[in-house]
């Protein structure tokens, strides 16, 4: 059993002081980064379709143990068109292939968004995404708590694709948190903070502006003792990346685990 703690992103400016010694160049963001974490869960491509040079570039930035979570671009999770997934599929895995061929692709994250309700248009678009991606080990967010149920964590199970467990705010609609494993390879716990005010009308920064107490961390443990015994590795994932709160938190999420591991 093995858990590797990160975060979502790696290159924020806001983060020198705080991970990067002053006066580190942005470029060398990523090789600091894994001096310190042994994994990173790679946000841009969702934005920007990941391209063979770029990540090729990080593979020769990182050790060999260092592992990525990418996620998915939009086209394949957001903005979806029916006639064109596939192809979009294949584009993003040829971006990724640098990673996938060096051996540091942990999971690709299919994050999809709260308007990705639970119906059967969507649970053959879900099943259409995932037949995609073939063999690549794949792991799922929904923001929907409507997908929060036993009959969706069974078909994930047979298809051996991680569900992701989240920590957000308890608002009405968003998923509580859990301690579901789905996959015999990889386990998923994603920290999005607890912004209650910020969630619906903030940007993406001000909605994971929240910095976790010691206490809502220790909530923590007994769901990773559970999820550990269940599957090869855990990914435990800060998304509050604003002011360096993920890399804080990261960091005492680990200490507080020494007895948990």
């Amino acid at each position: 059993m093995l858990a590797r703690i990160g975060t979502s992103g790696y290159s924020y400016e806001d983060w020198v002081g705080v991970l990067y010694p002053v006066g580190s160049r942005k470029a060398d963001f990523l090789e600091l980064y894994s001096q310190e974490f042994d994994m990173v869960e790679l946000n841009y491509t969702y934005y920007s379709m990941p391209n063979a040079r770029l990540t090729q570039g990080m593979v020769n930035k990182t050790g060999s143990g260092f592992q990525f979570s990418i996620k998915a671009h939009q086209t394949i999770t957001h903005k979806i068109d029916n006639s064109l997934i596939n192809k979009e599929i294949e584009i993003f895995l040829k971006g990724i292939d640098p990673i996938c061929s060096a051996g540091k692709l942990a999971v690709v994250l299919l994050q999809f968004p709260y308007s990705f309700h639970y119906n059967s248009e969507n649970r053959l678009l879900l099943d259409k995404i995932c037949t995609g991606f073939g063999t690549v080990p794949l792991a799922v967010e929904f923001r929907n708590s409507q997908w929060q149920k036993k009959s969706v964590t069974d078909e994930l199970t047979s298809r051996n694709v991680a569900m992701v467990n989240v920590d957000e705010p308890q608002i009405d609609g968003l998923m509580k948190p859990e301690s579901i494993v789905t996959s015999q390879k990889i386990g998923y716990v994603r920290f999005h903070g607890r912004n209650k005010e910020n969630w619906w009308g903030g940007d993406n920064v001000t909605r994971y502006d929240y910095l976790y107490s010691d206490k809502e961390l220790t909530e923590w443990l007994s769901r990773i003792s559970i999820m550990l015994v269940q599957t090869a590795v855990i990914l435990i994932v800060f998304n509050n990346h604003s002011k360096g709160q993920a890399v804080q938190n990261a960091r005492r999420l680990k200490q507080l685990m020494v007895s948990v591991v």
